[in-house]
């Protein structure tokens, strides 16, 4: 098969042009997050920004007793504004050198769990309180979790682009093991495939409307973020006036919580089509209003893929320099704090990640050039159809290669004195096979034999007392190596009432039998 051949320089010009824009972006929405009415932005606001950093600062000072990594008083343009939309990219870059091209979601649990815990808002609360339970993804990112449908991942697909250039459906399947953290089954998770299969296909074609359906074919149909984008499509090719077509995504689409997704996906897609040029582009999307740190900063780096850094505007460059400028919540230990170091390290995944698992594309030292059916490589979707089946109500481990999945079912609880049936599926190469298992659990349980059906192993297991939350254990003989696996199952007692919209509870008890 004829491969996309992607010439170096220009990639390494894109990336830096990606991570660039991602600071303009943030740096020029950061100071109106939030507001949901429309602004009038034509260029940074150097005094709302300095207002925003004395609110911040005292924000993040009284909520995570952390001292702000800028002084308000002292900041100067030159710098760009803290925004985690690019912290959690940094920790899977280290992620990806530590660990390797091909991470499981063991390595996306250590590294979260290590850098980012401390971010203890909205979904990442959940995805740590969740992990501590003993919770595996996806359902990490499912159970009990209010913000599945915001901007927490979308936030973070360029990564995955910048390491899988040309390779869309590579790269939005490395999103959703990503997205499966703290969004998984949620608008958000698709969100973030969507923004990665885009981002990459934007490293070897410039049309916005291929863009946006290479994108869309990597995400399902039904999906509120596909009919937002779709409707943002057709405001513009209609002939909708700007201030229209964001009244009409606001109107239809708006959400009391200015990170849903959905809407905010709306107003990116706008920016981008209605803008006239780099700069009108990111104010048109941050004047739409909401979480416009996200929309600024996502649409930044998508058009910093399609001019390169060498074609982004001085004026737009200066203001926000080379350094990255994490949040206090992140620890920093090891990542790349300027953009150039960024680039750098980005470039080498991109070289072994291409190299080793992408079928569809090659670096060369000669100009890019596309194979005549380059279309259909970038719209080929079959791998990341699979992922979309895979039943988020469900904890996954991968061990030598193979992918366990505990079926919960539903919730991860059993109920003292109901008899529920739970499964356990074996994969390898995204087919289900059959191997050697037992199941073994504390004292007491009652577990019938494992009945293999369907491509899956069925049994059901029956307690009277549940004294706490407890751990499943599997031992499963892999290519002639007996392995043993856990999961937890969470006793309904010890089960918290959240209210919606809340972050998760902080102090609670984690413990397990």
């Amino acid at each position: 098969m004829e491969k996309i051949r992607l010439n170096k320089e220009e990639y390494r010009d894109k990336v830096l042009g990606c991570w660039l824009g991602k600071n303009i972006g943030g740096t020029l929405g950061a100071p109106f997050e939030g507001q949901k009415y429309t602004h009038d932005l034509t260029y940074f606001d150097w005094k709302a920004s300095r207002k925003w950093l004395r609110s911040a600062s005292a924000f993040w000072k009284r909520e995570f007793n952390v001292t702000f990594p800028i002084d308000p008083e002292k900041w100067q343009p030159g710098e760009p504004l803290p925004n985690d939309d690019l912290d959690f990219q940094l920790v899977w870059v280290k992620m990806l050198e530590d660990r390797g091209i091909n991470p499981t979601f063991k390595d996306f649990c250590d590294y979260w769990m290590k850098y980012l815990s401390k971010h203890w808002y909205a979904e990442y609360s959940f995805c740590t309180y969740n992990l501590k339970r003993g919770l595996k993804p996806p359902i990490s990112g499912a159970f009990q979790n209010y913000f599945v449908d915001e901007m927490g991942s979308p936030i973070r697909s360029e990564v995955w682009a910048c390491v899988c250039p040309g390779d869309p459906e590579l790269a939005a399947s490395l999103a959703w093991m990503d997205s499966s953290m703290d969004h998984a089954g949620g608008e958000g998770m698709w969100g973030e495939m969507f923004w990665a299969a885009v981002e990459s296909a934007a490293f070897v074609i410039n049309d916005p409307f291929t863009l946006i359906d290479v994108g869309l074919s990597m995400i399902p149909i039904s999906s509120h973020i596909a009919r937002s984008i779709r409707e943002a499509v057709r405001c513009y090719k209609d002939g909708l006036e700007w201030g229209e077509a964001r009244e009409r995504i606001a109107t239809i689409f708006g959400h009391h919580n200015a990170c849903n997704a959905v809407p905010n996906h709306g107003f990116t897609i706008i920016g981008w089509l209605y803008g006239k040029d780099f700069g009108d582009k990111l104010c048109k999307a941050v004047n739409c209003g909401y979480d416009t740190d996200c929309t600024g900063a996502t649409l930044g780096s998508l058009l910093g893929i399609l001019y390169g850094a060498s074609r982004i505007p001085e004026e737009w460059k200066k203001p926000v320099g080379e350094k990255i400028t994490p949040v206090p919540m992140t620890v920093t230990e090891g990542l790349p704090l300027t953009i150039k170091d960024l680039m750098e390290r980005t470039q080498k995944l991109a070289m072994k990640m291409i190299s080793e698992r992408s079928e569809k594309v090659e670096f060369t030292e000669e100009e890019t050039s596309l194979p005549e059916n380059f279309l259909s490589l970038l719209f080929r979707n079959e791998k990341v159809q699979d992922l979309l089946t895979t039943d988020v109500h469900s904890s996954i481990e991968n061990v030598d290669g193979f992918t366990i999945v505990f079926h919960y079912g539903g919730e991860p609880v059993l109920r003292p004195g109901v008899e529920k049936r739970f499964e356990v599926s074996i994969r390898k190469n995204q087919r289900e096979i059959k191997r050697d298992i037992e199941i073994e659990g504390p004292i007491g349980w009652n577990i019938s034999k494992p009945i293999f059906k369907n491509g899956k192993y069925a049994f059901t297991i029956f307690a009277k007392k549940i004294g706490g939350s407890s751990n499943i254990k599997l031992i499963i003989n892999l290519e002639g190596k007996t392995r043993e696996i856990t999961f937890a199952i969470l006793d309904p007692e010890e089960i918290e009432l959240i209210p919606a919209s809340t972050n998760a509870p902080r102090g609670a008890n984690h413990s397990r039998g």
